[in-house]
């Protein structure tokens, strides 16, 4: 399946901004089951500076505002071809070590309520580590009901416990959460999803993978309780959602700003 992708993401400031600088994680990885046919990025108000491939593969752009800015409009598009390997993304590349997945971060720390997800988990003794997995994924989407505008991106997995209710972001956390508690290495993946029942989107969507012998990486989405399949276009991977979120930044000044989103995704 051939997916194009545009992704526009416009600030609009209410002074003038004397400096500023970010960093973007937009564009999409070329992998076994993934190519990236072309892809661009074009910035309104900056200029790019610097590009790089960081310790998880991701492709890294630095930009800097151009001075006194008003408006920065940060637009990526572009075409990918995907084929379907039920969620299985294959063997650990890059240069980080795969025990590095098995670090829990802030987000991740668990504590007794995504313990207590781990044992309530209904696998059989039998099952090996996917059924494992899946039957974990399965457990949190029924424990944390999926909710937009409710939680906050400072939520850790065990507060999403708590309160029962969030995003994909929030589901991918406790499942990083449970899946390294669990001895799984695990991480987060920030991508792009084509939706069955509209073209145009607010953001970007979020899942995990594990790493299981014998398979490599596999993907779960909590939120839509699946694998990836060839809807799914991966982009960004990390210990949690601050290592790869598409776009981070620092600016000086006291300016206001306001935040407009313009995604969609089609098959062609």
């Amino acid at each position: 399946m051939r997916l194009k992708i545009e992704h526009e993401t416009r600030y609009t400031f209410d002074a003038p901004v004397p400096f500023g600088v970010q960093q973007l994680k937009k564009t999409p990885k070329s992998s076994h089951q993934q190519l990236v046919l072309n892809w661009e990025t074009e910035i309104d108000g900056g200029v790019k500076q610097l590009a790089f491939e960081d310790h998880h593969l991701n492709v890294v752009e630095l930009i800097g505002f151009e001075k006194g800015i008003t408006e920065l409009v940060i637009t990526s598009r572009g075409e990918v071809e995907i084929t379907d390997n039920h969620g299985v993304v294959g063997a650990h590349r890059g240069g980080a070590p795969l025990w590095l997945y098995l670090r829990q971060t802030p987000l991740t720390k668990p504590g007794s309520g995504v313990r207590g997800l781990i044992k309530e988990t209904s696998a059989p003794k039998t099952s090996g580590d996917l059924e494992t997995l899946h039957a974990l994924m399965g457990q949190i989407r029924e424990a944390v009901r999926y909710e937009i505008g409710v939680s906050y991106p400072e939520w850790d997995a065990e507060e999403v416990v708590r309160q029962g209710l969030g995003v994909c972001q929030d589901h991918t956390h406790v499942f990083l959460s449970a899946a390294r508690e669990m001895g799984y290495p695990a991480r987060y993946v920030s991508g792009y999803l084509m939706l069955d029942d509209r073209v145009e989107q607010d953001a970007m969507h979020a899942w995990a993978e594990a790493h299981i012998d014998g398979l490599g990486w596999v993907g779960f989405d909590v939120s839509n309780g699946i694998s990836p399949d060839m809807r799914y276009v991966r982009v960004a991977t990390g210990l949690d959602y601050t290592e790869a979120a598409p776009i981070t930044g620092r600016r000086t000044g006291m300016a206001g700003e306001t935040l407009a989103v313009d995604l969609t995704v089609t098959q062609q």
